[in-house]
């Protein structure tokens, strides 16, 4: 299908902006309006009020994407850039999706889709819409902020006179017809004119590779031929290959890929200085302002089909390492003297450091493709309205290079260990009531994590405890080891970092277990008998939620304590005993019969029982195969341990083989060990692929634990170590890139060698229970967390009871925490939850275009996707926490019928007075609003009449 988008016209751009601002106070979605009071900034010989804004991209493309970044503090505007391939033509060009923005962003894309006939039109639309709306709304002066155009990519597609109109239009668009469409339309509603001059201000735009002498020719042009204040956009390239590589590889992005080929083919460091200043006295005689952009977006190569095509530009958190060292290099070349306009990685918080050495306009288009979207926007306009304006022309290199240094070992802009896509809920987003938490789609309980956050920052405590103990009789014990894949799909990852869920729900069960059981006393058990064979979590977890459910629960142990691996082999530093007895408290107080030291030996032991439950854990070690040597069990090694570390008598160099939580507990139990003089985890895969928690690596790297991936042991002879090399392969069905051996080997001293490569149940055991037993835990599953044992535990209560009713808090009401960046304090951060499950809204924010909107119906927020904006960036599909795509799944409003059935999607046009072309399931059909259609539709559809947006 050929995407066209049909950009709004000016009367109905302005009368969207009123009509919503005055049943909301909203604009183009865009809740918290900015307005501006006090000082201006000075940026490029103007005076504006805020020195940031939308750098060219996917948020300067339409008329409206301007309007939402100035109602969110946005006050500069670099103009999507135009070249004389456009239109259809190039939109065919495109792949889809075209963008991806979950982590340090990456797109496919060019230049605007739109004619360059059209990409004027939208441009000056957004000039006088600004204009009219500032004075209007009262939101700043309409002279408080600037547009700047962007072109390409030839000297000879910047001549043509297709662009020259374009230029000379936006310096002067008095003559226009889109310009006496807008003044027509402001005298009409008795507003006065706005002034038709846009800006002189440009920045060339080029490809990679362009020669240096094509560059200067174009600057030379745009100075002396337009008289324009001109900016180039270099490239990082410049930076040479071995630094980009080297800082890139410092941060965890070992895995971007890309060759030397663009550094060698773009222009170099010392041609661009000697181009700059030449540009620059040029410029000086022509009596305008010659400077650079930092920095263009940094090609590398596809490699795990992020997006289609062989070749993406990466931009944000990691591009900023590389723009800010560029930016300092070209400042002190200069000293201070030459105009940079900063784009790379900037957000809000890093705003305020970048404008203090005296840097500016800063833009920004990543940041905002994230959930918050435009509103990300107004923290930044309220930390630089309350930011004293740096008043001294030039930059501080010297602060600069500061910046640049720390940007290169910032934890903020580097990759994550384990920086995997957050877990999605099966199947596409339903038509209606879609809203959903990701962190509750990540849980393997599904638990109402929203809720009890909500009454975890409320202070209710026992509260919280009671929503938490509906699916989880651990929560002492997952919260300190679960590995809270809950927080992979937290929103709040893709602001900073996710809420510390975990620890909520640990402060819970600590602060609210006396009154929780105080109001809590056990039920009266009449239900089944049930034995449950084996005392681990998940033998605690099935006991527990059996006898909460009224069954008669006698739990066996063969141990002298209840606990499992917990209790005997989970390092102490990783969970104290206290957390273990308090879930072990609420387990007695259920009436369970807890017999220890009591093994079962046959089904006669169970016999008088109705069901029984098998939870015995895998016990069975796997075998690391070597050529040579021995290896002790991680297991073994573990319980010997948390016994008495003291009598181990483990000296010199240890490795650790595997990559699992149990390989990282050895290697931080082993560092502990007095006369352990190193400890190194071999992995045969990269860190990232490693299964352990990407919390527990952080911690075990931060103790010294030395890692080396990408290492197959082979044998161990003496006192070292042998490994083969492996590198990284094609895509395997799991999602990760498979390993293949090399021929290199390598060598690490090891004194004493550990396997923690995982074990398996025994199924010699299981079958002693017969068939009709149900597996729980690790002996179901072979290794699994606490959290998955607790899933199996919930199953085994549902197969003997019955599945009760879900106790869920409701989306908790208030709207928190959206767009603002704000790492976690010290205690308690469930204030930063953004409530997801009452106010998602992903797929609306991250939208550019605006493409998916919001509208109350009977007091439920409803997402409605238009079609005539959607340019199939495919921005939504990685933020919904569903499997599908909003733009796809969502129910759709097509302009006119023509386009309905050229679509795909469901959804509705109009077809004339009361009666809409619908395509609902497999069948199009027409029908009038009183016709057979689903209710919720029908309101759907009253509701946008209602508001004026239905045409």
């Amino acid at each position: 299908m050929e995407i066209e988008m049909m950009p709004l016209r000016f009367p109905e751009l302005m009368e969207r902006a009123l009509r919503e601002y005055g049943r909301s106070g909203s604009l183009y979605g865009v809740r918290t309006l900015y307005r501006h009071e006090g000082k201006c900034w000075p940026v490029l010989g103007q005076e504006l009020e805020t020195p940031f804004g939308l750098a060219a991209g996917p948020h300067t493309q339409l008329a409206q994407n301007i309007v939402a970044g100035y109602g969110a503090g946005a006050r500069y505007f670099e103009l999507k850039t135009v070249q004389t391939l456009d239109g259809p033509e190039l939109a065919r060009c495109i792949p889809r999706p075209c963008i991806l923005a979950r982590a340090e962003g990456y797109n496919v894309e060019w230049s605007t889709e739109l004619t360059v006939e059209q990409a004027f039109d939208q441009y000056l639309y957004a000039w006088c819409a600004l204009s009219l709306l500032s004075r209007a709304l009262k939101l700043g002066s309409e002279r408080g902020f600037a547009f700047n155009m962007s072109v390409g990519y030839d000297y000879a597609g910047i001549c043509s006179p297709k662009i020259d109109a374009f230029i000379e239009g936006l310096k002067d668009a008095g003559k226009t017809r889109a310009y006496g469409e807008c003044m027509d339309w402001a005298k009409e509603h008795g507003m006065e004119p706005v002034s038709p001059k846009v800006c002189d201000t440009i920045t060339l735009s080029t490809l990679h590779g362009c020669p240096k002498e094509e560059i200067k020719r174009i600057c030379a042009y745009l100075i002396r031929e337009k008289g324009l204040n001109t900016f180039v956009k270099c490239n990082p390239t410049m930076l040479g290959y071995d630094f980009v590589r080297k800082t890139l590889d410092g941060l965890g992005y070992g895995e971007i890929a890309f060759d030397d080929h663009h550094f060698n083919e773009d222009m170099q460091h010392g041609e661009a200085v000697q181009m700059i200043r030449e540009l620059t006295e040029l410029a000086k005689g022509e009596g305008v302002q010659f400077g650079v952009k930092l920095s263009n977006t940094l090609p590398v190569d596809i490699k795990a089909n992020e997006l289609p095509g062989e070749e993406m530009y990466m931009s944000g958190a990691a591009l900023y390492p590389l723009t800010v060292a560029l930016a300092a290099r070209m400042a002190e070349e200069f000293r201070g003297e030459l105009p940079i306009s900063f784009a790379g990685g900037a957000d809000a918080l890093n705003l305020s450091k970048l404008l203090d050495t005296g840097v500016r306009p800063v833009t920004m288009a990543t940041t905002l493709l994230k959930p918050g979207g435009y509103e990300r926007l107004y923290q930044m306009a309220q930390m630089t309205g309350a930011h004293p304006a740096r008043e001294r022309e030039g930059i501080d290199a010297g602060a600069l290079k500061e910046l640049a240094l720390d940007a290169a070992k910032d934890p903020r802009y580097a990759r994550p260990i384990k920086a995997g896509p957050a877990p999605k809920i099966k199947g596409p987003a339903p038509h209606f009531d879609c809203f959903a938490a990701g962190c509750t789609a990540g849980c393997p309980i599904e638990q109402d994590i929203p809720g009890y956050l909500d009454r975890v920052e409320k202070g209710e405590y026992a509260a919280a405890l009671e929503l938490i103990y509906s699916k989880n009789p651990l929560p002492s014990i997952t919260g300190a080891i679960c590995p809270h894949t809950c927080q992979s799909g937290c929103a709040r990852r893709y602001y900073e970092e996710s809420v510390h869920i975990r620890s909520a729900k640990h402060l819970a069960a600590v602060k609210g277990l006396e009154t929780y059981m105080a109001s809590h006393p056990p039920r009266e058990q009449t239900g089944p008998r049930v034995a449950v064979v084996g005392g681990g979590p998940g033998g605690i977890a099935a006991a527990s939620l059996l006898a909460r459910g009224g069954a008669r629960v006698t739990l066996f142990e063969q141990n002298d304590a209840l606990g499992g691996l917990v209790h005997s082999v989970i390092p102490s530093f990783r969970i104290p005993d206290s957390d273990i007895k308090r879930d072990l408290r609420m387990l007695e107080a259920t009436g369970v019969d807890i017999r220890l030291n009591t093994r079962i030996e046959s089904p006669e032991d169970v016999a008088g029982f109705d069901r029984v439950v098998v939870a015995v854990g895998a016990n069975l070690h796997s075998a690391l195969p070597l050529e040579e040597g021995v290896s002790l069990n991680a297991i073994d090694f573990l319980k010997a341990y948390k016994k008495d570390p003291g009598a181990m008598g483990i000296r010199g160099h240890v490795v650790v083989v595997g990559g699992g939580n149990t390989a990282v507990d050895a290697a931080r139990a082993a560092l502990r060990l007095p006369g352990v003089e190193s400890v190194r985890m071999v992995y045969r895969r990269t860190a990232g692929q490693m299964p352990a928690d990407g919390e527990e690596l952080g911690e075990a790297l931060k103790e010294g634990v030395h890692f080396s991936t990408l290492s197959l042991p082979v044998k161990l002879s003496g006192d070292r170590l042998l490994c083969t090399r492996m590198r990284l392969g094609e895509i395997c069905p799991d999602g990760r890139r498979g390993c293949v051996p090399t021929e290199e080997c390598v060598e690490f001293p090891c004194d004493f060698l550990i396997a923690a490569i995982g074990e398996k149940p025994d199924p010699e055991e299981i079958g002693r229970f017969g068939p009709d037993a149900i597996l729980v835990g690790d002996v179901r599953r072979g290794p699994a967390t606490v959290v998955e044992a607790i899933a199996d535990a919930l199953h085994a209560r549902d197969l003997i009871l019955g599945r009760p009713e879900d106790i869920s808090a409701g989306a908790p009401g208030a709207v928190r925490a959206k767009g603002v960046l704000e790492f976690p304090g010290e205690g308690c951060d469930a204030g930063r939850c953004l409530n997801c499950l009452g106010h998602c809204l992903h797929c609306v924010e991250v939208c550019p275009n605006r493409a998916n909107v919001c509208y109350v119906v009977d007091g439920r927020p409803q997402v409605l996707h238009l079609d005539a904006l959607c340019n199939e960036c495919g921005n939504c599909a990685d933020f919904c926490p569903y499997e599908g795509a909003p733009y796809r799944d969502k129910l759709t409003f097509f302009a006119d019928k023509e386009r309905l059935l050229k679509g795909s999607a469901q959804g509705f046009a109009p077809a004339g007075g009361d009666t809409f072309c619908f395509r609902l399931e497999s069948r199009v059909f027409e029908a009038s609003l009183k016709g057979d259609i689903p209710e919720d539709l029908r309101k759907l559809i009253m509701t946008m009449r209602e508001s004026g947006d239905l045409t």
